[in-house]
């Protein structure tokens, strides 16, 4: 519910803080004081698009601040927190500042927001009825909803949603895959070839390291016996293989140990280079037996070599990258599945859609039970609020094809005067009309409905006397539900509200400005006679207009 609101600059309003209460509201004042100015400054602040005529003339720029108690609205504090713009708990915090060059930004909760999300979140706080203001019982998908809250439908319509949406989930996916059966044919058995082919390949790394390294000693065997041989003899069997000159240095160098015994370090790295030869040699002799020179291996090898090269080809990858290759086959199949796995998705998509079809007729039966009981009870509405013989119906149109909110359209139609057709209640003509019947509406699902506050711009307009009372005595039990405030001229309406509130104007600086007085009972009795008695305001119009006052106390003990 509406807790604050803060005006600075607007229109002829220099600077007004209101804080608000439950209940019914009156806004009265003489006309042209301002009143509508209010009700402009809520819906700037709820996202409606503004312009620079709005601030005060010689300021720069126009403000309008407003706090919500959102505590028992749920839904709004989810897409609060979905959209990044949480505050204090339990507080929404609007603010909408308007320049006078026409720029305008908007604030929630003092994060920056779009005038959508602006308007987004009023949807959750505020509804404004009236001849100049959005109207959100025009919305289909708003009278769709007030239907299934009256109804008790919500849970229900939120569950045949989501049956809807996985049925087409289900389709969309059969549709797609019945569509490119013979093409999705001829991939999978594609698939199944390659998969055969690189599975009998039974290709692995650590193999192709292995292969590639043994392929390189046999094709080199003939070379890799020379240099054996070749080693063999420069160490050990030529004449002057090393060994031999080695054995004749150790022995001169014993020799000159007994003259220099300095040598001994020389002799000692010479005797060692001389066992590492020898060692060097016996490798030599014993590597041609480790060196396998078969003619038959090699060409084996040759092609088991060639066939992981034209695979790794075939594939465009390297001959690494080929167990990839095989895993990607091997998932795409599974994603292409089998033609049993689209037996069994035909199977699922039909099981989904009959689930969708009883839901929607279930739901689609309650709707039409509700509707014609909303019907009857806004019909009988009317007739005590001037517009006698009318007739209103919620209408429930067959769809061609269902849709997430069931097999109907829903329309709210009217027709004002006796034996007229019915027609959309977005078409009604007169405001003062759609207001009223906005107000019959409103009260014969107040227990459904989800905005905590209602605002009426002048419902009174064309009536008086006993229906003017009878307005007065639905807003009054409007107001026990919900927060209501409605500007009015008549004080029949004004003397049922719980509080009153006086809008008036006066000169200031030279400039005329709009101020709003909160009203105590005595003030009440003085505004209403006014309202009744126009110029000259007696004794007498003071007692009916405390006469007035007692009749709308006296309705709410």
């Amino acid at each position: 519910m509406l807790k604050f609101l803060s005006i600075r600059d607007f229109v002829i309003v220099d600077s007004l803080e209101l804080d608000f209460s439950s209940g019914f509201t009156a806004l009265t004042g003489e006309t042209g004081a301002g009143k509508s100015i209010l009700i402009d400054a809520l819906s700037l602040v709820l996202g409606e698009r503004g312009d620079a005529d709005m601030v005060r003339s010689g300021c720069e720029r126009a403000e309008i601040s407003a706090e919500f108690d959102m505590t028992d609205l749920p839904d709004l504090q989810s897409w609060l927190y979905e959209q990044e713009l949480v505050g204090d708990a339990n507080v929404c915090m609007l603010r909408r500042v308007l320049d006078a060059n026409g720029r305008s930004r908007g604030f929630i909760n003092g994060r920056s927001a779009t005038l959508q999300q602006m308007r987004d979140a009023g949807e959750h706080l505020l509804d404004i009825h009236g001849q100049h203001a959005h109207q959100s019982l025009l919305r289909p998908d708003a009278q769709r909803d007030l239907l299934d809250g009256y109804a008790g439908l919500i849970n229900e319509a939120e569950e045949l949603a989501g049956l809807f949406r996985e049925w087409q989930t289900l389709l969309r996916r059969h549709t797609k895959l019945e569509q490119s059966a013979e093409a999705v044919a001829s991939e999978r058995e594609l698939l199944l070839f390659q998969r055969q082919e690189l599975e009998m390949l039974n290709f692995s790394v650590q193999t192709w390291m292995e292969l590639q390294a043994d392929y390189a000693r046999l094709s080199h065997a003939a070379d890799l016996l020379e240099t054996a041989q070749f080693g063999v003899e420069v160490l050990s069997e030529a004449d002057t293989a090393c060994l031999a000159q080695l054995n004749a240095l150790t022995t001169r160098l014993r020799a000159g140990i007994e003259f220099d015994g300095s040598l001994q370090d020389t002799l000692n790295m010479v005797e060692s280079a001389q066992n590492d030869l020898q060692e060097a040699v016996y490798a030599l002799r014993h590597y041609p037996q480790k060196v396998d020179a078969d003619p038959q291996k090699l060409r084996d090898q040759e092609r088991r070599m060639a066939a992981v090269v034209d695979a790794s080809r075939k594939y465009r990858v390297m001959p690494e990258q080929l167990p990839g290759a095989l895993q990607s086959i091997v998932a795409r199949l599974e994603d292409l599945g089998s033609d049993a796995d689209l037996a069994a998705l035909a199977q699922q998509e039909v099981a989904a859609r009959e689930q969708y079809l009883s839901a929607a007729k279930k739901l689609g039966a309650a709707r039409k039970i509700a509707a014609e009981k909303l019907s009857r009870e806004i019909t009988t509405a009317m007739q005590t609020l001037a517009m006698q013989g009318g007739h209103f119906a919620v209408a429930l149109k067959p769809l061609a094809e269902g849709s997430a909110h069931g097999l109907e359209a829903l329309e709210f139609q009217v027709a004002i005067n006796p034996g007229s057709p019915l027609r959309s209640l977005a078409k009604v003509a007169s405001g003062g009309e759609l207001s009223r019947i906005s107000l019959a509406i409103q009260v014969a699902v107040s227990q459904a409905a989800t905005v905590p506050t209602l605002i009426f711009d002048e419902v009174d307009s064309g009536i008086g006397g006993r229906v003017a009372e009878i307005v007065g005595i639905l807003l009054k039990r409007l107001g026990q539900r919900h927060q209501v405030m409605c500007v009015t001229h008549l004080p029949q309406v004004a003397a049922m509200a719980d509080a009153q509130w006086q809008v008036s104007k006066f000169r200031r600086n030279g400039a005329t400005v709009s101020t709003v007085s909160i009203l105590k009972q005595v003030e009440r009795v003085e505004e209403i006679a006014r309202m009744l008695g126009g110029v000259r305001i007696t004794d007498t119009t003071r007692k009916h207009a405390a006469e007035m006052l007692e009749v709308g106390l006296g309705l709410s003990s």
